[in-house]
């Protein structure tokens, strides 16, 4: 809800998506999460249908939240994060995702070794091989993106209101061979940081 260029950031995450033709959203909101549904409503001033699925009495993880999520999401769908602006065709990484048989599929970029962030996924013949954001392995050249794209059945293990993050998700499908990998040519922008807030701002203020 901080505002970038005059308005929420949200805001600027739903015109995005509905410009490339996405119609329904799903908020997965916990603390404080009213004021998004104050903002956001039905969706239709952003041109979209939004839908919310709370986290409960206690916060649930990323992937606990998704979890709950399923019945609204249904079997095939894709997940981001409400602190990142994300320049990124999503049909075509969709399309990629069902081509690939996979369960999951994570959208990755090059490192570029500058910057405080650090690679945390290696990629060979099209799936995602490892995950892991303390190793220095030197197959370890790619940054997870912020954009997945799941199967309903990659959470099937977990039970309704059971805890637990996306990145445990990740590395269960990774061991199996079944996390598919999508490589974008650009990095995303994000607002969790002051220098990507910064970044992000002037980003827009370019846009208008």
């Amino acid at each position: 809800m901080i505002e970038v260029n005059g308005q929420p950031f949200i805001g600027h995450l739903l015109r995005a998506v509905a410009a490339q033709g996405i119609r329904e959203v799903v908020l997965l909101v916990g603390y404080l999460g009213d004021a998004i549904v104050e903002y956001v409503g039905d969706g239709a001033a952003f041109g979209v249908k939004a839908a919310y699925v709370w986290d409960g009495e206690k916060p649930i993880g990323t992937a606990g939240a998704i979890r709950r999520a399923l019945p609204v999401l249904g079997d095939r769908f894709l997940v981001t994060f409400g602190d990142a602006f994300l320049n990124v065709d999503y049909a075509a990484v969709m399309a990629a995702f069902e081509a690939s048989g996979a369960s999951g599929l994570m959208t990755v970029y090059q490192w570029s070794g500058q910057g405080t962030t650090r690679p945390n996924a290696a990629i060979s013949n099209g799936r995602v091989t490892r995950y892991d954001k303390e190793t220095t392995a030197p197959d370890v050249q790619y940054v997870d993106y912020g954009l997945s794209a799941f199967r309903a059945r990659a959470f099937e293990g977990l039970a309704d209101g059971e805890s637990a993050d996306l990145g445990s998700i990740n590395r269960e499908l990774i061991a199996a061979n079944d996390m598919a990998a999508f490589i974008v040519g650009n990095v995303p922008f994000e607002i969790g940081s002051p220098e990507g807030f910064a970044a992000t701002q002037s980003f827009f203020r370019r846009q208008s």
